[in-house]
């Protein structure tokens, strides 16, 4: 399996499967409420067999092109993810996410994983538009899109449903033309 280096702290970036089911329950056991209050991961992932049908579902979308996941591992620890939910290379856009917890928040981990895999879709796959969606409360992950040179296209009201309550939505996006120019000027 490969590694990417994530900076000098040692924190690495590696694509998260299906055998590591456990380690990724016991990530998600350890975030479960401070990542469940913006989305629905820790909803969806309870025990080992949904652990590991989870990463199923996403080493099938990386074989049929149309999605990846990665772990961000810190200290040798699975302390977060990056992802492409959905991936449309013909259509040239893809949809990125991220999810933390919290020992791991405040690090730069996931807007420097965010790079990454960005910087791949973009220049290796022809990915001509990233979006990036969060909630409305939900700050951090609006920071990233932030520091990633994303920008701010609108909000879906009440489109998404979580724990009960309709939260809104921030749509923000990159554009391949922007993300060069900005990795050029940042150089």
């Amino acid at each position: 399996m490969f590694a990417i280096s994530l900076g000098d702290d040692g924190a690495e970036l590696r694509p998260l499967e299906p055998w590591q089911a456990e380690e990724f329950l016991a990530h998600v056991d350890r975030g479960r409420e401070f990542v469940g209050r913006h989305i629905v991961l820790p909803d969806v992932v309870h025990d080992l067999d949904s652990a590991r049908a989870f990463l199923r579902s996403y080493a099938e979308k990386a074989a049929a092109d149309t999605g990846r996941i990665y772990g961000i591992w810190a200290d040798g620890t699975l302390v977060g993810g990056v992802l492409f939910r959905t991936m449309d290379v013909a259509g040239g856009t893809a949809e990125a996410g991220c999810w933390l917890e919290p020992s791991a928040a405040g690090r730069g981990l996931v807007t420097r994983a965010c790079r990454v895999i960005i910087d791949w879709a973009v220049e290796q796959r022809g990915i001509h538009r990233v979006e990036w969606l969060a909630s409305a409360e939900n700050g951090a992950s609006i920071a990233v899109a932030r520091r990633l040179g994303m920008t701010k296209e609108g909000v879906l009201r009440e489109k998404y449903p979580h724990r009960g309550t309709r939260a809104d939505t921030e749509v923000w996006a990159v554009l391949a033309p922007e993300w060069r120019a900005a990795r050029t000027a940042g150089a």
